[in-house]
C-alpha cells in the first residue's frame, strides 16, 4: 500500500500570501523556510522529500504543519522572537558623544570604536550604534580657511551679486590655474585588459617637463576655456585673458573673480584689466 499523505487546504488568499513570502529575498529565513514548507505539504510532497529538500527534519515539519492547521497564516509566526538588541540609554550616549568630541589622550588624531570602547568600558558594539544614530564619523575631516581681510563680506557679497545676477550684456568668469603639472610618458607599453586581468601601465616614466593650466569658467553657460603655457607668469596670464576678450564679442563688460596671486597683480596685469573692462 502507498504512503498517505493528508493535503493541507489553502485558501487562494494564503497561496498567495505564502508564496509572496517564499520569493522574497527581503523577508528573514525563517519565514521563507515556512512557507516553503507549508507550500509543499500543500502540494502533496512526503515528508522525506520536503527533508531532503529543504534540509530539515520530520519533527520539524509536523510542527509547523499542526501550527498552521491550528491557527492558520498566524501559526507560522516564531514563537521566540529572539533577544532584543541591546539599545544604550541617554546618558550611555551622552558620554559616548562627549568623548567622542575630545582628543584621544595617546595622541591619536582621533576616535576609532575599539579604542572609544576601552576608554568607556563599553563593547564596540554600543559604540558603533551610537555613532551610526548620532550621524558622527571622527574618522573624516573637512578642512576650511579663516579670511582676514577686512573686506572679506563686501568682497563676498560683490562676487555672490556676479555669480547670482550678472548684470545685462555681461560676461561672468570665474578664473584659475594649475600649475607644475608633469608631462609623463610611459615608457614601457600599456597591457591591454584581458578576463581576469585590469589593464596595466609600466612603472617607469619619462618626464617632458612640466605645464600651467589655465581655466575661465562661464558662470552663465557653464562652460570652460582652457590654455596650457610652458611657463607660468604674468605674461601668459594676460594672454589667456586676452583670449577670453577676443572670444566675448558681444560683452559689452566683463568681469573676472580670481585669487591674489603675484602674476595677476602685475603692472602689465593691471593695465590689461582696466583698458579691457
Amino acid at each position: 500500500m502507498g504512503q498517505y499523505r493528508e493535503l493541507l487546504q489553502l485558501t487562494e488568499d494564503q497561496r498567495n500570501e505564502l508564496h509572496r513570502w517564499a520569493q522574497s529575498r527581503t523577508l528573514a529565513a525563517g519565514d521563507v523556510f515556512r512557507a516553503r514548507l507549508i507550500l509543499a505539504l500543500a502540494d502533496g510532497w512526503s515528508y522525506s522529500q520536503i527533508m531532503e529538500k529543504l534540509q530539515t527534519s520530520a519533527p520539524t515539519i509536523s510542527r509547523w504543519k499542526q501550527r498552521f492547521k491550528q491557527d492558520g497564516m498566524a501559526g507560522l509566526d516564531p514563537r521566540h522572537k529572539g533577544s532584543r538588541p541591546r539599545v544604550a540609554d541617554a546618558q550611555v550616549q551622552a558620554r559616548i558623544a562627549r568623548k567622542t568630541q575630545q582628543r584621544p589622550a595617546d595622541g591619536s588624531t582621533h576616535w576609532s570604536c575599539r579604542k572609544m570602547a576601552q576608554a568607556l568600558k563599553l563593547s564596540k558594539s554600543t559604540v558603533q550604534r551610537v555613532w551610526a544614530q548620532a550621524r558622527l564619523k571622527p574618522h573624516r575631516l573637512d578642512c576650511y580657511m579663516a579670511s582676514d581681510d577686512p573686506r572679506f563680506e563686501e568682497k563676498a557679497a560683490d562676487i555672490i551679486g556676479l555669480y547670482m545676477n550678472p548684470p545685462q550684456h555681461a560676461a561672468v568668469f570665474c578664473v584659475d590655474e594649475k600649475t607644475a603639472i608633469q608631462a609623463l610618458d610611459r615608457l614601457d607599453p600599456v597591457l591591454p585588459l584581458s578576463p581576469g586581468r585590469a589593464e596595466r601601465h609600466g612603472f617607469e616614466y619619462y618626464r617632458h617637463g612640466t605645464l600651467s593650466l589655465y581655466a575661465a569658467l562661464d558662470v552663465k553657460t557653464g562652460q570652460v576655456q582652457g590654455m596650457t603655457a610652458v611657463r607660468h607668469t604674468s605674461q601668459e596670464f594676460i594672454a589667456f585673458v586676452e583670449g577670453l576678450v577676443a572670444r566675448t564679442p558681444w560683452a559689452r563688460e566683463i568681469h573676472v573673480v580670481l585669487d591674489n596671486l603675484s602674476a595677476h597683480k602685475t603692472k602689465d596685469s593691471a593695465v590689461t584689466g582696466r583698458s579691457r573692462h
